[in-house]
């Protein structure tokens, strides 16, 4: 008998009918030569200190740190587990063979693995590896089963990552909570949350330390256009005053008129951070919320694997796209058919391939997220906003490029001003050496000014972004710039078409001098500190080098937003609508923290890299223990030896929501 075990219920079930497991029992389906049962996510868990020896079961300062010889795994203590577990272990023990069903990726294979460890099982094992829950892909799978030793990286990345963070979180927790805490509640300290806090933190303290600095903007309205001047900003009411005395009054001229035409690309397909980010902004999600719908799509077949860092498709896909845009051209919610009028123009022809799209040297487990093809329905609102930003994304990259002109109109204003007795001097020496001099008791002064304007001349792609966006979604783009999924020459500048102007024209115009003030960055939101993670904490607007740095970003993809989710239950930040705001316990703490290891992008963007290292057989897992549990005791050792005697101060649920959030 063949045992399939996968990570849910209802994944089980799938799997159970598409390979004839049909009768049902407590616990698994049997049939064709198969017993097909599950896990409920994690069954198992690393063991706690006390149980490794009764001296680390109380919270002591004198045991730390703590560093267990060997590692060990332990049931999770919950009934219901248990029950499940004694179904699995019985059935493992008495098969012929196993098929690790658990979910393709770093967590999925680490669950599986400390089941069948724990179950003691010894028989051979196979791998179900399948981006995607529709029946083809499933019988495709059991068709090419892997061996389970071709995945011994990825378990060994998981175990690492597992044993990291309980070396780090477990010894650094108790330190920092009994050093510093007042016994109200566990100041918890996490290889990925403190450097998370830590980010939220240095943002905001850099909007409160912030001092606005005034600037004078010179602009001048020419045909009812307006024009900025070249110059940039005066850092002096005086020199923009002056620049303003000199061309009042004096004609606008035009000196140059250029048009450029260019292209647009179609946005990347989505990985997960980026439905994320764009979820956050279009639909106001939670990253949490987010990763949940679109796992759900998932496990519904409307969708592919979500837990995925990539934005390309391997080549062989491509020749499946065709069918899955037919799944779309047929789709339908509330009798209309959104995604037809966007197809037809592609349908029945050779799509485009691009290595933009297409590459499987940047696919190593799993794809970006696309749609299967499968005709979704019963979909709730949320759920449909998700498979519809998906949907679009997809459908996109097949279209043509968008085709738009920029104008750059150069206009200038000559005034003139008082020269000095200097240069009257040198004026009068040129002339009587025999050198042609202009009336120089008055000198030109030249004012420079700029104006741009794009016009989309062919759409392309953009047909699928539906309507424009509303004013507020604009204004918060606006704000942060760092979170344009694709940015591009169109949004940058507003889209406004300029009257035509030809070089050489001159008349009146209307200059104005403006007072402005420098602003602050904004603070966090889930979406900009999702990309903050995402490139260890640096400003990087470029989607290329982005994804060039997600080699180095913090926490997984599919871990992030839990790590959200847990600053919020420690009570290290609130939210004040869609801004992330530190508590006074959130601030505190990162001020307390002197070690940088603990709060560093940068240094645990390197740790995650040495974990991808270790799932491609780059880098060592031992050595990324020991490397670790040197790290650790010397985090031990400089707290220990703090003479200071602060404290953290630990916030209530009823005072938290006393906290005035910053206006």
């Amino acid at each position: 008998m063949i045992v399939c075990i996968a990570e849910k219920p209802s994944v089980a079930r799938d799997i159970a009918r598409i390979i004839g497991a049909t009768a049902s029992h407590d616990g698994y389906m049997e049939g064709n030569g198969y017993q097909v049962t599950w896990t409920f996510g994690h069954l198992c868990t690393l063991k706690e200190p006390g149980d490794y020896t009764p001296a680390w079961k109380p919270w002591a300062l004198t045991q730390l740190p703590m560093v267990p010889q060997r590692f060990g795994i332990k049931l999770i203590d919950d009934n219901g587990i248990k029950k499940q577990f004694a179904t699995i272990e019985r059935l493992m023990q008495a098969a012929d063979g196993i098929v690790n069903c658990g979910d393709a990726g770093q967590e999925g294979e680490l669950i599986q693995r400390w089941v069948m460890q724990k179950a003691q099982a010894t028989c051979p094992v196979k791998r179900l590896w399948i981006s995607s829950m529709t029946d083809e892909a499933i019988r495709e799978g059991f068709a090419n089963l892997k061996d389970q030793q071709d995945y011994q990286p990825l378990y060994l990345a998981g175990l690492s990552r597992a044993i990291g963070d309980w070396l780090l979180g477990m010894n650094a927790t108790r330190l920092y909570t009994l050093k510093y805490g007042q016994n109200r509640q566990v100041l918890s300290i996490g290889r990925v949350q403190t450097p998370t806090l830590a980010l939220i933190v240095n943002r905001q303290k850099e909007i409160e330390n912030f001092k606005p600095e005034p600037y004078w903007v010179l602009a001048t309205v020419y045909r009812d256009t307006t024009f900025t001047a070249t110059k940039g900003k005066f850092t002096s009411k005086e020199e923009g005053e002056k620049a303003f005395a000199t061309i009042e009054g004096k004609p606008f001229t035009v000196t140059k008129v250029e048009k450029k035409e260019g292209k647009e690309q179609p946005p990347q397909l989505y990985d997960l951070t980026s439905l994320q980010v764009d979820c956050n902004r279009k639909f106001g999600f939670s990253a949490e919320m987010t990763l949940n719908l679109i796992q759900a799509l998932y496990e519904r077949k409307f969708t592919t694997y979500p837990r995925v860092d990539t934005q390309y498709l391997s080549d062989d896909i491509y020749p499946k796209c065709p069918q899955t845009l037919n799944g779309l051209y047929q789709t339908k919610f509330a009798g209309i058919a959104p995604y037809a009028e966007l197809i037809k123009p592609i349908g029945g022809k050779p799509l485009k391939k691009t290595k933009r799209v297409f590459d499987s040297s940047k696919v190593t487990d799993h794809h970006a997220i696309i749609p299967t093809g499968v005709i979704p329905q019963g979909l709730s609102d949320a759920e449909q906003k998700v498979f519809d930003l998906v949907a679009r994304r997809f459908i996109g990259v097949f279209l043509p490029d968008c085709k738009f002109a920029t104008t750059t109109v150069l206009g200038e204003v000559r005034g003139s001003s008082e020269v000095s007795g200097e240069r009257l001097r040198v004026g009068e020496l040129c002339s009587g050496m025999g050198l042609e001099v202009r009336d120089i008791s008055k000198a030109e002064d030249v004012v420079e000014f700029k104006v741009t304007g794009k016009e989309i001349l062919d759409p392309g792609w953009r047909v699928v972004q539906g309507k424009e966006k509303k004013e507020k979604e604009e204004e918060e783009e606006s704000q942060n710039t760092s979170l344009t999924s694709n940015p591009s020459p169109l949004t940058s500048d507003p889209e406004r078409i300029l009257p035509t102007f030809v070089k050489g024209e001159s008349g009146e115009h209307k200059p104005t001098l403006t007072e402005k003030w420098t602003t602050p960055p904004p603070y966090y939101n889930e979406a900009s500190l999702l990309r903050a993670m995402e490139t260890a904490g640096k400003f990087v607007e470029d989607e290329t080098l982005r994804a060039a740095m997600k080699e180095n970003g913090i926490g997984r993809p599919s871990s992030r937003a839990g790590i959200i989710e847990t600053l919020f239950k420690r009570h290290y930040i609130k939210r004040d609508r869609k801004r992330l705001i530190a508590t006074p316990t959130g601030i505190e703490l990162i001020d307390l923290i002197r070690e940088e290891l603990l709060k560093s992008c940068e240094l645990t963007g390197i740790w995650e890299k040495k974990l991808r290292d270790i799932e491609h057989q780059k880098y060592d897992a031992k050595q990324f223990i020991d490397e670790l549990k040197e790290q650790v005791a010397e985090i031990v050792h400089e707290v220990m030896t703090d003479t200071s005697n602060r404290r953290v101060t630990v916030l209530t649920d009823a005072e938290l929501k006393k906290i005035k959030s910053p206006k």
